[in-house]
């Protein structure tokens, strides 16, 4: 009697027993069998219905084109507003940039302007101070003052350098001068012989002597000697020197280096 009393019970609680296949019998039921169980019972349908695609149509692919053409525009828009923004910026350093670089040029021609006064003003006081250097240093005849250089420059260089010192080379017009720059050269030589640059020469034509302002030589001391008679350089030899023993003239090459000799206007005298 118990034994078929729990039959009863177990049969009651396990109604799925009866439509188990035998190969289940003691086993676990697993996700397979489960539904095994369940398209036996009519549960589950053997196929699942595929779901259906959402419709389309040619208006909504359009619309959808159409929205992102808009959107595409609406960031080219953007980025145009952007540049724009960015040329007025940079238009405006622009202009900013030009305004300062023409107040920098104006003072840039203020600032030149100036180093030309003083560059002026420094080649005047040179030049004055030369002049009184020739004149306290040199020898006064009439209304000039004439000193000796004991530096060795060609024709050309003697001549600017002179000139720098607010004279020029030396130009004896008559007797009297080139008689006393002679005894001048003579005694700040002596007892050597060195010959000294003036400002006489026939570099512009052959024969046509000039003093180095463009006035004619009128008066000459050219070295009159059976042996070297002067001038005899012809176009090779075209500037003038004094001699220091006896003031005697001699031309030479204008790149030979000697020494010179320079003359100042004495405006004390004057």
């Amino acid at each position: 009697m118990e034994l078929a009393v729990v039959f009863v019970s177990v049969w009651c609680l396990s109604p799925l027993s009866l439509a188990l296949p035998a190969g289940f019998a003691g086993a676990a039921p697993t996700q397979g069998s489960l539904v095994e169980v369940k398209k036996v019972r009519g549960d589950v349908p053997d196929e699942l219905p595929e779901p259906e695609p959402e419709p389309t149509s040619p208006i909504s692919d359009f619309e959808n084109t159409y929205n992102y053409i808009l959107s595409r525009l609406g960031n080219m828009d953007q980025a145009i507003h952007k540049l724009n923004v960015g040329h007025y910026t940079l238009d405006v350093k622009v202009s900013q940039l030009l305004d300062r670089l023409s107040r920098l040029d104006v003072k840039v021609g203020e600032l030149e302007d100036s180093i030309h006064e003083v560059d002026q003003y420094s080649k005047d006081n040179r030049k004055e101070i030369g002049r009184l250097e020739g004149c306290q240093k040199g020898h006064r005849v009439g209304y000039k003052c004439y000193l000796v250089y004991r530096r060795y420059e060609d024709y050309a260089g003697a001549s600017r350098k002179c000139m720098e010192r607010g004279g020029r080379l030396a130009m004896p017009r008559d007797r009297k001068e080139q008689e006393a720059l002679a005894a001048y050269v003579k005694a700040f030589f002596h007892p050597g012989n060195w010959p000294v640059w003036l400002g006489v020469n026939d570099l512009r034509s052959e024969g046509l002597y000039l003093f180095d302002d463009g006035t004619r030589v009128t008066y000459f001391q050219w070295r009159k000697h059976f042996l070297s008679s002067q001038p005899d350089g012809g176009k090779r030899e075209n500037c003038v020197a004094m001699s220091s023993d006896d003031g005697d003239w001699w031309d030479h090459y204008c790149d030979r280096t000697m020494h010179y000799l320079c003359e100042f206007d004495d405006r004390v005298a004057l």
